[in-house]
């Protein structure tokens, strides 16, 4: 998938779920579950041991949904996430090497900026969609708006402290594409396998992007 598909692809769900997931075998049927509620995009962090093989499994039994490597945060990581079928990676920061991994694998990638310093190494490699991370820890919406100012050509998925509460603080800036978050996943929903939980928080996100969205 090319970069600007998968822009597309993000901006039109709207509401990315970020999963932390312990137990690969429950994969497929929480992305089974998040597509049922309307979210069509899913975010497997590598932060557990079961992620690649939980990605591998989203990527070949969901293709409703976009699978996306996320917490990607050194080269020798991106070969492993290609070929358990990411389409997109998201990284918390911006790394001139990871970069050039990604280029050489031909992946779309989400680098993390929180500050003018990431972003000007973001746009001086290209990258002019990015996550905004940690969102609110960062700043929240007004740090966005501020970035803004000099970086008119970049677009953002805050990710971090990011839920209904405050979705509507960050869906009504013309900067933001999606936002990210965890709400969507609770860890004990998928350790009980309530994949009903799952499709009604699911169902909740996508109605409220749309109401923010008009």
């Amino acid at each position: 998938m090319d970069e600007t598909a998968a822009i597309a692809w993000l901006k039109s769900c709207g509401v990315i779920p970020v999963v932390v997931i312990e137990d690969a075998s429950r994969a497929a049927d929480l992305a089974h579950a998040l597509v049922a509620g309307g979210i069509d995009v899913v975010e497997v962090t590598l932060r557990r041991p079961a992620a690649l093989a939980a990605l591998a499994a989203i990527a070949k039994s969901v293709p409703k949904a976009l699978a996306v490597a996320g917490t990607v945060v050194t080269p020798s990581q991106v070969p492993q996430v290609r070929d358990a079928g990411a389409q997109v990676v998201v990284s918390p920061g911006f790394s001139e090497s990871v970069d050039e991994a990604l280029r050489k694998a031909g992946l779309p990638w989400l680098p993390g900026v929180a500050t003018a310093s990431d972003c000007m190494r973001a746009v001086a490699a290209g990258r002019i969609v990015a996550k905004f991370f940690p969102a609110e820890q960062a700043g929240g919406p007004p740090a966005l708006k501020a970035l803004s100012g000099p970086f008119p050509q970049m677009s953002f998925c805050p990710t971090g402290g990011v839920g209904l509460k405050n979705l509507d603080d960050y869906l009504s800036l013309p900067q933001v594409i999606c936002v990210g978050g965890s709400w969507l996943v609770p860890p004990d929903a998928i350790a009980a396998g309530d994949w009903g939980r799952i499709t009604t928080l699911a169902r909740e996100a996508k109605e409220a992007f749309a109401k923010a969205r008009g």
